[in-house]
């Protein structure tokens, strides 16, 4: 009497995860999101694929005598090209769907590095009449970031009620961390004496370093036990849940 080997069970999958997507969730993802900002990015990708595979094959071609070798080198820095360029025209796509929302210079600072410390919530805020999130758009917000440059205060919203938050809390930061700190005041816009959006951090790097990193910690700690002015925003709207950027699946990586 024969006996057969019994089957092993098959491992079930585990299923996946929704909070935990894959880097192709993710990239596709962003490149719907890119494309809707912007739906000429597949056209500048094509082309930036197109012209480095081209290049590199003529170039390499007289030295090589190898289409073939040359070939595989144009796709392959051709490909290398197109991410470089879907992450540069990702990351403005991505600082334009922030222009003009109320929070948007919160998602905008987690484009800062090491070196830098910042509330993703305003420490100030002004919302004025608005009682709805819909009327949002016309509040004014100030943020804080921390860094060798000293204390930059960013504002946001109309002219005139965010100068006023600015100018309170650029002297509320001076009283705690001490006139030895330089405290900058930046506005973010499209207006004049304003920053883009998309310029911020590169503006904010660029600005004079004037401290040590120990100095940086002291001042970080003196502000957050300073505490934040308790913003008047309307029930329901956080700040903190700004669209925010994926610059891993920027970089395509």
């Amino acid at each position: 009497m024969s006996t057969q080997p019994e089957k092993k069970p098959r491992k079930s999958r585990k299923p996946k995860d929704p909070d935990n997507p894959g880097r192709v969730s993710q990239f596709k993802t962003l490149f719907q999101v890119s494309v809707k900002q912007n739906p000429r990015i597949p056209v500048w990708m094509a082309a930036a694929f197109v012209v480095t595979f081209l290049v590199f094959t003529f170039v390499l071609h007289p030295i090589f005598h190898s289409y073939i070798f040359t070939g595989i080198v144009g796709v392959l820095f051709g490909l290398l090209s197109t991410v470089i360029v879907f992450g540069r025209l990702a990351e403005r796509a991505a600082y334009g769907s922030l222009e003009g929302q109320a929070g948007g210079t919160g998602a905008a600072l987690q484009a800062l590095k090491r070196g830098w410390t910042y509330d993703q919530e305003p420490v100030a805020a002004d919302a004025g009449r608005a009682r709805r999130i819909s009327e949002m758009s016309n509040a004014a917000m100030v943020f804080r970031a921390v860094g060798k440059p000293g204390v930059v205060l960013i504002g946001e919203g109309p002219v005139g009620a965010s100068r006023k938050l600015l100018e309170s809390e650029r002297k509320r930061v001076t009283r705690v961390a001490g006139p030895e700190v330089p405290v900058h005041v930046l506005r973010v816009g499209a207006g004049e004496d304003t920053v883009k959006l998309a310029d911020l951090a590169k503006t904010m790097k660029g600005l004079d370093k004037k401290l040590t990193d120990a100095e940086v910690s002291a001042v970080t700690k003196r502000l957050r036990a300073l505490g934040t002015a308790k913003p008047p925003v309307p029930k329901g709207m956080d700040p903190r849940n700004a669209p925010r950027m994926d610059r891993k699946a920027m970089r395509g990586r």
